[in-house]
Formats: structure tokens, sequence, C-alpha cells
């Protein structure tokens, strides 16, 4: 018997297609690659910057005392003495093992520049949350330590190691606890400058009638 013959298979693998280095539609596939590469960067950087802000944070969110809020000389005090010590341990390694007449390692001058720019900061002035106030201090203690944008409804000031006594208020903060209402002497003094300025431009004939709105009918 002879045997049976296979069939042929009728589907083909589709080729794909190739186009012409110089082509319209060539053009068009490297944009849109470049464009999805560039993205894809994008938000690789993006990330990476999220999470050094969140370390940043994730220490000042640590330094929160248990109960109550730090003083500035505190606040001073950790910046000092632990945040720009925090490598001093690994760049001392890094420092032993290189022998001696050896170029310093990247690593050893990476440590190196972040604790000179800290430094520099720290001496002319550095922002930092204000760990000092209560209700930015509350309002901390609720953070979840990973999302960046609740930092930005905190109040933060700025410090300095030239004067470790005194703070500026560097933002405010957007979270409506920590707006400050407009004082009511600010308010009076302020309708009081703009009613003077009425009665200095307004023509005679309306002074009498702006006086009797303040103080009543003239005698």
């Amino acid at each position: 018997m002879a045997p049976s013959k296979t069939p042929k298979s009728t589907s083909r693998a589709k080729k794909e297609k190739v186009f012409h280095p110089d082509s319209r539609k060539a053009g068009q596939l490297n944009r849109v690659q470049l464009r999805k590469a560039k993205l894809a960067d994008a938000a690789s950087k993006r990330t990476k910057k999220h999470s050094a802000q969140a370390d940043v944070y994730g220490f000042f969110y640590h330094a929160i005392p248990p109960e109550g809020t730090l003083s500035l000389e505190g606040l001073h005090s950790i910046i000092s003495n632990v945040w720009l010590t925090r490598h001093d341990d690994e760049l001392e390694q890094e420092r032993a093992a290189r022998r001696k007449g050896r170029p310093k390692s990247t690593k050893e001058l990476k440590l190196e520049e972040i604790k000179l720019r800290e430094s520099e900061q720290y001496r002319t002035g550095m922002d930092v949350p204000d760990l000092t106030h209560e209700a930015t201090v509350e309002l901390f203690r609720k953070w979840d330590q990973t999302e960046v944008a609740y930092i930005q409804l905190l109040r933060f000031i700025r410090i300095s190691s030239v004067d470790s006594t005194s703070a500026v208020v560097s933002k405010q903060g957007e979270h409506h606890s920590l707006k400050e209402p407009v004082p009511l002497q600010a308010i009076h003094e302020a309708m009081v400058t703009d009613c003077n300025d009425t009665l200095l431009t307004e023509p005679p004939s309306r002074f009498a009638s702006t006086m009797m709105m303040m103080d009543g009918p003239l005698s």
C-alpha cells in the first residue's frame, strides 16, 4: 500500500515587513521607539528621584519624638550629629580598604561629595520639616512613608549651622490646619487705610457722605 501523502500546510508563517531605512514608514517606527525609550527613561529617573526624596523625609519621620515636638536645639543636634554623619562608617571602611598609594575608589569619592554638599547646604540654609511645630508633627505622624506628595502638606523651616538659635518658615504647608488666619488687627488696619485713601481721593461733595457712613451724621 502506497504511503499516504502528508497534506501540505495551507498556512504560512507571516513574514515581518521590512521597510527601507530611508522610507517614511521606517522613520515613523523609529520615532515611536525613540519616544517609548525616552518615556521609560523619564519614568525610571522619576522613580529614583521619588525614592531618594522618600529616604530623606523618612529620616526626619523617624526623628519625630515619641511624644510632643523637638526643640530647635534638638533638631540641629539630629542634623549635625546623625544626618551629616550617617555615611562616616562606610567612608572609613572605604579608606581603610584602600592600599597606600592607590587612588580613591568611585564609592569613596561619591560619599565624600555627598558629605561636602550636605554640609555646605546646612551652612547656607537647609529646608527641613518643622519638627518643632505641633500641628506639622501630628500631620507627619500620619505619613505612610512612601507617598512623597503628602510631604507638601507639611510646614518647612530653613535652618543653618551659622545660627542655630533662629529659623525661618520657608514653606507654610498646604494642609488647611496650617493656614494662618489673617489677624483681626491687620484687617482693621487695612480697612482704615483703604478708608483714608478714599477720603483723600474723593471730591469734597462726597466727603460728608463718607463721614456719615463712618461716624454718623456731621454735627
